[in-house]
C-alpha cells in the first residue's frame, strides 16, 4: 500500500498537480483517501522524503521541494533509466558507430596506447519524441566490439553492457557550457553556437580501469542538474 500511494504522490508532484512550495494533504487527510492507516502513510512520505521530493516532518505538514526524485548511481550512466524515473519517453537513434583509433587526448584519458582501437559512437537521445541530448561515446575496444553488431536503437547501451557482464562501478562527471557546433545544431534543432550543458564522463571499473568516455551535449530546456548533499558526508564537487 505503501508503494502505491508514494507513487500516487510523485505522479502529482511531477505532474504539476503538487507544485514546489505546495503543502501536501495531512496524514488524517491521506488516510481518508486512501483507506489505509498512518503505517502506510507515513511509509509513503519518508521514501518521497528519501528522493528529495518533499521536506518537513514532525509535527509539521511535508512540502513539495522538488518535482524531479534524487536519482540512484545508474540514472547517470542511463539516459533512459533517468528519462523513465522523471515520467518521460525515452527515444534514441544511432548516427554513426565505429572501430577506430582515438584522438591522443581520448587515448590519454581512456590509459591506452595512441594506436589502439576503440568502438566510438554518435546517437541521438529524445525525450517523449523532441531531441533532448546528442552523445559522443568512446569504449576500449574490449567493451565496445559487441555494440557494433547490436540494435543501439532499441534502449539502453548501460543495460545491454551490464547484461554483457561489463564490470561498470564508478563515474566522474564534468558538467559546463558549450556552444553548440554543426552537428549539435542539426541534431538537436537549435541554432549554430546556441549554449548547450555538456556533461563529460569517465566511467571506470571496480579496480579503477578506464571503460567509456562520453561527451554528452542536452538542450538546455530539457536538461537541469541538481546536487545534493548533507553535512558530514564526504562529497566533492571540484568539476561543477
Amino acid at each position: 500500500m505503501h508503494r502505491a500511494l508514494a507513487a500516487e504522490l510523485r505522479r502529482r508532484i511531477q505532474a504539476g498537480e503538487l507544485r514546489v512550495g505546495d503543502s501536501l494533504p495531512s496524514e488524517a487527510q491521506l488516510c481518508r483517501e486512501f483507506a489505509t492507516s498512518r503505517g502506510p502513510v507515513r511509509q509513503a512520505l519518508a521514501a518521497l522524503r528519501e528522493d528529495g521530493l518533499i521536506g518537513g516532518g514532525q509535527g509539521r505538514r511535508a512540502v513539495v521541494l522538488d518535482s524531479v526524485p534524487a536519482q540512484p548511481f545508474e540514472t547517470f550512466l542511463s539516459f533512459t533509466r533517468r528519462a523513465e524515473l522523471t515520467g518521460h519517453q525515452p527515444g534514441q537513434q544511432l548516427q554513426e558507430i565505429a572501430l577506430r583509433r582515438p584522438d591522443p587526448a581520448v587515448a590519454a584519458v581512456l590509459q591506452i596506447e595512441p594506436d589502439a582501437h576503440v568502438v566510438q559512437l554518435v546517437r541521438l537521445r529524445l525525450l517523449d519524441g523532441r531531441p533532448a541530448m546528442l552523445e559522443r561515446m568512446t569504449y576500449t575496444e574490449a567493451v565496445g566490439r559487441p555494440l557494433l553488431d547490436a540494435d543501439l536503437d532499441a534502449g539502453s547501451i548501460y543495460a545491454l553492457l551490464l547484461d554483457r557482464g561489463v564490470d561498470l562501478h564508478s563515474a566522474r562527471h564534468t558538467f559546463d557550457a558549450v556552444p553548440a557546433d554543426e552537428l549539435d545544431a542539426s541534431l538537436l534543432r537549435v541554432s549554430e553556437g546556441a549554449p548547450l550543458l555538456r556533461e563529460r564522463r569517465l566511467t571506470s571499473d571496480s579496480v579503477g580501469t578506464p571503460l567509456e568516455w562520453s561527451e554528452d551535449r542536452y538542450r538546455p530546456d530539457v536538461a537541469t542538474v541538481t546536487v545534493t548533499n548533507r553535512r558530514g558526508s564526504r562529497i566533492t564537487l571540484t568539476d561543477l
